[in-house]
């Protein structure tokens, strides 16, 4: 039977009729985080009402907590309405309105988004569209599987609209633990000193005059599936794990750990799930922004005590095994808001280990996760950075190679600079991991090269860092600069790094 009470009753609506009210010129705060707890029939309502009156202009600014799917991203990017998003997306579609400047894209730090918006240094948010599961007569929201901005946008919009779901079994109330700082008041500390630590509500509250519709829908989070780790990562995740005993042993981790946060992909999926198989490692606790399949490896290894994130983002057979357990899993995990996952107060005190993937690393240590060939956007800078400048230890993983071998991970120079040198520690790669701390740039030049750097384009990246220590004016971080892009402008100009023969 479907949840219900005299409220949901008198304001349930279709997704058309809801689309009819929105503005033309709007300001959307979305549910959902990569891609979990999102809205789906609403968006797809108002986008065909966009097609059908063409001769009128519309224009739409969409914020969410991350990624999400195409009945969100997807069909308001097709409309040609959408005229901005943050802070983070994942859409090939809306890549491309990016990347040929049809759509403007702010690639923000997730815990930044909250200030941005109560600074008004962003448009103000007119419409928020929540998916939830259950909705109070005194205006409790109870959301889905994800948290991400959704209580900020909520407290921020002058109207409300719920996608009210049956997908998810009622059990999933009292997984989110809905707390939001204050960023105005100086002195009061985030109340949170332990992973496990509850602080909030599982619920938003909002005035009831602001709930302007509900609809009910049956619509799932587009399919998330995951592939079987490659060798690469099966390789990475040797490196890492290796060296994580090596800093045990040294007494920089304790040997109780530190909780861990990871990434999205197949890398960060293959460190956990190697992490689950590996006799030397047991039970972890997560401080991280995403959930993935990976995480049942822990639990059935008995590795898992419990894990706070802002989504569960699982496959169609990992949602199933969820919804499965859901009452046991109750004290596994606590579904946050993004302002506190991300949040780089708790991240220092927790002390985290993070680990996270780059798209290019250059001789030096700077970390390139966003921007191919440094101009086009590829999703986004997302929580990297709040974990990467405030964890204990901060790891970066990416495969040495890229294309067929025509992309070298390891570069002279960045294209474009996400994470400095300042901030990053450790560079992980098939080839080995180089441990940058401590150490003066020559020697962190050295050690990516000869450590993670493949040996195809390991000579060349020697010759040019001989021939910069050699020329450069400055001796401290030797650059040649008429070089220091060489390899992507080859790319650029022959579709590989590699010289021609």
């Amino acid at each position: 039977m479907p949840v219900t009470n005299p409220f949901i009753e008198s304001k349930l609506k279709t997704a058309d009729e809801i689309a009819l009210l929105l503005p033309r010129e709007v300001t959307i705060g979305a549910s959902g985080f990569t891609p979990a707890g999102y809205p789906k029939v609403i968006p797809k309502a108002f986008a065909k009402r966009i097609e059908s009156e063409s001769s009128k202009t519309f224009s739409i600014n969409l914020y969410a907590g991350a990624s999400t799917g195409e009945e969100l991203d997807g069909v308001l990017a097709k409309t040609g309405a959408l005229r901005l998003r943050i802070p983070y997306q994942s859409n090939s579609y809306l890549r491309n309105l990016i990347n040929t400047g049809k759509t403007d894209f702010i690639d923000m730090h997730l815990s930044h988004v909250v200030k941005y918006i109560e600074h008004g240094l962003l448009p103000e948010i007119d419409v928020a569209i929540v998916e939830a599961i259950d909705v109070s007569s005194d205006g409790k929201i109870y959301l889905t599987t994800s948290s991400g901005m959704s209580a900020t946008y909520l407290k921020a919009a002058k109207e409300i609209y719920i996608e009210l779901t049956d997908i998810h079994p009622i059990e999933l109330k009292g997984y989110h633990d809905i707390y939001l700082p204050d960023h105005h008041s100086k002195g009061l500390a985030i109340p949170i000193h332990n992973v496990e630590d509850r602080v909030g509500l599982p619920y938003i509250q909002v005035p009831l005059e602001k709930i302007k519709g509900i609809v009910r829908t049956s619509v799932p989070d587009a399919a998330v599936e995951f592939k079987a780790p490659d060798s690469d990562c099966l390789q990475i995740a040797e490196h890492v794990l290796s060296f994580l005993q090596h800093e045990i042993k040294k007494g920089r981790i304790p040997k109780e750990y530190l909780p861990f946060q990871n990434g999205v992909g197949n890398i960060a999926n293959a460190v956990l799930g190697s992490m689950a198989k590996d006799s030397s490692f047991h039970e972890i606790q997560m401080y991280t922004e995403v959930l993935q399949d990976s995480v049942f490896d822990l639990i059935d290894a008995g590795k898992l005590t419990v894990a706070s994130t802002s989504a569960l983002t699982f496959s169609q057979k990992g949602l199933k095994r969820f919804h499965e357990n859901i009452g046991e899993w109750k004290s596994k995990f606590i579904i946050r808001p993004q302002e506190i996952s991300n949040h780089p107060e708790v991240i220092r005190r927790l002390g985290l280990i993070a680990m996270n993937t780059a798209l290019e690393v250059d001789i030096y240590g700077n970390v390139n996760s966003t921007h191919v060939m440094g101009t086009s956007m590829m999703n986004g800078i997302g929580g990297s950075g709040d974990f990467t400048r405030n964890s204990h230890l901060s790891i970066f993983m990416t495969p040495s190679l890229a294309k067929k071998g025509d992309i070298s991970a390891i570069v002279p120079f960045v294209s474009h600079v996400d994470h400095n040198e300042h901030s990053t520690m450790i560079i992980v790669t098939e080839q080995g991991l180089a441990d940058l701390r401590a150490c003066p740039p020559k020697k962190r030049a050295e050690l990516i090269i000869q450590k993670c750097a493949h040996p195809s384009y390991r000579p060349l990246l020697m010759e040019y860092f001989e021939d910069a220590v050699q020329n450069s004016p400055g001796k401290h971080s030797p650059h040649i600069l008429s070089k220091a892009f060489s390899f992507h402008e080859r790319f650029i100009a022959t579709g590989s790094m590699k010289p021609r023969a």
